[in-house]
C-alpha cells in the first residue's frame, strides 16, 4: 500500500546514491535490520528508500518490497526461489512474488505466508539472521513470524485514515495496523497525532519523523531553473503527488493573486485531475507533472517559496509533510496549512496561514521580499537537523533499547 509523504515528486535512485560501506552494526553478528516497505524500490522516493540508504551505511540492511504478482514482470521462477539483489555495500533487496489478487481479504492470508517464506529463504541465501525487522504494512503484516529478535512497528501515517485513498477497506487496514501494533516491541510514529494515539493505547512508542536528503537540496542555491518552466518572475511552488489531499481552493487564491504557481509531481492514479481544471487553466499556473528525485532542485531553484497546501483529512492531520524539510534544506521559506507536525517542527521560516485568503496574503509576502544569503543559509542549518541519517540514528538507538525477554 503506498504512502505518500513528501519527495514523492521523484522516481528512480541515481547510481550516485548509492549506500557507501556500513560501520559495525551494534547488534549480535552477522545480524541485519530487516525494511519491509510500503513502497516498490524502483517507484517514487518515500521515505522508505531513504531510511534504508541512511540505515545501511551503519548496519546491513534487507530492503523488502511489497509483494509482487507472479503474473508480473517477475522472474518465472521467483516463488520458487527468492528474488535478491545487491544495490551496494550493505544493502539488499528482496522482492516477494506471490499469487495474483494479493491484497483481496480471502487472499491476503496466504499473501503473508508467501513473503514469510520468501524472507526466511533470502535470510538463508545471505547466511545472516534478523536482527530486528521493521514492519509498515498493515494489510498483509509478517511481523512477529520471521525469526527476528525485535520487532518494530513503523507507523509511517494513520494508514487506516489513507485506506479510501488507495481504494482498500479501512477496516481490514485497521486491523491490520492493531495486529503490528499487538505484536510489536516498539511502535515508530512519523507523526505525533500518530504517537499520541498509540501511547494512549499503552504500547511503547517513540517520535521519530521523517527526515531529508540536504546534499540533493542544497544544490538549489546553484541550480539552473529547468528549461521546461515558462513562467516568468518570483514564484510560489508545490512539489509532491497532485491529489485529494490537496485543498485546490488555497492554490486558487494564490493564482488569484496575480503569484506564478508552478506544480510538480504526479498524479494521484485515484484522482481525476478535472478537480484542477479551473486553476490549471489560468495563465499564470503550470503544472509539468512527474520528475526524478535528482532534478527537483532545478524546479525548486525557480520559487521562492514552497507550498504545503493541505486540506484537514484525517490522513493529512496524521501525516508529516517531507516537502517542507525540502524546501528548508533549498533555502525557500514555506507556507503550510495548520497541520499537527508543521507545529511540531516549530520553524521560524514556516508560516501557518489556514485559510484561502490568509494563505494568498502569505504567499504574496515571501515572494514579494525573498530571503538574503544569510537567511537561506540559516533555513538550510534547520534541515540539516532533520536528515534521514540523524532519523537512522534515532531508529537505531530506539532499536538498540528495546528489552529482549
Amino acid at each position: 500500500m503506498p504512502t505518500e509523504p513528501g519527495g514523492d515528486a521523484g522516481a528512480d535512485l541515481p547510481e550516485q546514491r548509492r549506500p557507501a560501506s556500513p560501520q559495525s552494526w551494534p547488534g549480535s553478528p552477522g545480524g541485519i535490520i530487516v525494511l519491509r516497505a510500503a513502497n516498490d524500490w524502483d517507484g517514487p522516493w518515500f521515505a522508505d528508500q531513504q531510511l534504508a540508504v541512511s540505515l545501511s551505511k551503519r548496519v546491513p540492511v534487507l530492503y523488502v518490497d511489497p509483494a509482487r504478482s507472479c503474473l508480473g514482470d517477475a522472474p518465472k521462477d521467483a516463488l520458487l526461489r527468492p528474488w535478491i539483489r545487491s544495490l551496494g555495500p550493505g544493502l539488499t533487496r528482496l522482492t516477494p512474488v506471490v499469487t495474483p489478487a494479493r491484497h483481496r481479504w480471502a487472499i491476503s492470508r496466504l499473501t503473508g505466508a508467501l513473503v514469510v517464506r520468501s524472507l526466511a529463504k533470502a535470510v538463508r541465501a545471505l547466511g545472516v539472521h534478523v536482527e530486528a525487522l521493521i514492519d509498515c504494512a498493515p494489510l498483509a503484516p509478517v511481523l512477529g513470524r520471521c525469526g527476528e529478535r525485535r520487532k518494530v512497528y513503523w507507523a509511517q501515517d494513520d494508514f487506516a485514515a489513507m485506506a479510501d485513498l488507495v481504494g482498500v477497506s479501512r477496516n481490514r487496514v485497521r486491523r491490520g495496523e492493531l495486529q503490528l501494533a499487538r505484536v510489536a516491541d516498539l511502535i515508530v510514529a512519523a507523526n505525533p497525532q500518530v504517537a499520541e494515539q498509540f501511547s494512549k493505547g499503552g504500547r511503547p512508542t517513540v517520535l521519530i519523523p521523517f527526515g531529508c536528503d540536504p546534499a540533493v537540496f542544497s544544490r538549489t542555491l546553484d541550480a539552473e531553473p529547468a528549461s521546461d518552466i515558462r513562467l516568468a518572475g518570483h514564484m510560489a511552488g508545490f512539489m509532491g503527488h497532485i491529489g485529494e489531499r490537496i485543498d485546490v481552493a488555497v492554490l486558487e487564491a494564490v493564482a488569484a493573486a496575480g503569484v506564478p504557481l508552478l506544480l510538480v509531481g504526479p498524479r494521484h492514479p485515484r484522482y481525476d485531475i478535472g478537480a484542477l481544471d479551473r486553476l490549471l487553466s489560468k495563465p499564470n499556473v503550470q503544472w509539468v507533472g512527474a520528475r526524478r528525485f535528482e532534478e527537483l532542485p532545478s524546479y525548486l531553484a525557480a520559487i521562492d517559496v514552497g507550498l504545503v497546501p493541505y486540506n484537514h483529512s484525517p490522513f493529512n492531520e496524521a501525516s508529516f509533510p517531507l516537502k517542507t524539510l525540502e524546501y528548508l534544506a533549498g533555502g525557500r521559506p514555506v507556507v503550510a496549512t495548520d497541520l499537527p507536525a508543521i507545529r511540531w517542527l516549530d520553524c521560524p521560516f514556516i508560516e501557518i496561514a489556514d485559510t484561502p485568503s490568509a494563505f494568498a496574503d502569505a504567499v504574496r509576502r515571501a515572494v514579494e521580499a525573498p530571503p538574503n544569503g544569510a537567511i537561506r543559509q540559516q533555513m538550510q542549518d534547520f534541515a540539516a537537523q532533520h536528515t534521514w541519517d540523524v532519523r537512522a540514528g534515532g531508529f537505531l538507538q530506539a532499536i538498540a533499547d528495546i528489552q529482549l525477554s
